[in-house]
């Protein structure tokens, strides 16, 4: 088995590290040299790579949403009907450890951010776009399996990711009235519904 480019696994040392500094930090008082620092390289590295900040931060948004995807895709590829598949699939979603929680608070930085910068609203739209398919894919295979009923899967799949993001907002909010069992329950209850 050929081995991987060192180029590649530089760049996503340096891409975790940029997540991690997002997640504790934010994106305004993010510094490359607290980048370089996490991945344990110099900042020319990251200059190497990355011809700016913005570039590194895009970078970042899409390698978090790949990078979950890849811890997902064992989800999509297990045994169940697509109602279950997509019922796995939000309860993985749920902010319940310290990777996952991570991870949300990068996309809560995104979506800030992209209030003021049409670069990264592109890059939520696809991103939310590949998102919003694999949703709408599970909901359209459950409905051609008769698992559920009629409707436009498309709205469907909009109220699931709708509510999966704004309920995750909450629990990262430390609500005491949102907490991740009541997110998951919330979202079980929901998608046990559309199964009527």
């Amino acid at each position: 088995m050929p081995r991987p480019s060192v180029e590649a696994e530089r760049k996503a040392q340096i891409l975790s590290a940029t997540c991690a500094v997002i997640a504790e930090s934010g994106i305004h008082d993010l510094r490359l040299t607290d980048v370089a620092t996490r991945a344990g390289v110099s900042s020319g590295t990251i200059h190497y790579y990355f011809d700016s900040k913005q570039a590194l931060l895009h970078a970042a948004f899409e390698y978090n949403f790949r990078h979950s995807l890849e811890r997902r895709a064992a989800v999509l590829a297990a045994d169940g009907n697509p109602l279950e598949l997509l019922t796995r699939l939000v309860e993985s979603y749920a902010p319940l450890d310290a990777e996952s929680v991570s991870a949300w608070r990068v996309w809560a930085e995104l979506w800030v951010h992209g209030l003021r910068e049409p670069e990264l609203q592109e890059l939520n739209e696809s991103i939310y776009g590949d998102w919003r398919r694999t949703v709408i894919g599970l909901l359209r295979d459950a409905q051609d399996q008769g698992l559920i009923g009629d409707g436009d899967p498309v709205l469907l799949a909009n109220t699931v990711v709708a509510m999966i993001d704004g309920l995750a907002i909450q629990v990262l909010l430390g609500s005491r009235n949102m907490t991740v069992d009541r997110m998951r329950a919330t979202c079980r209850a929901y998608l046990s519904g559309l199964a009527g």
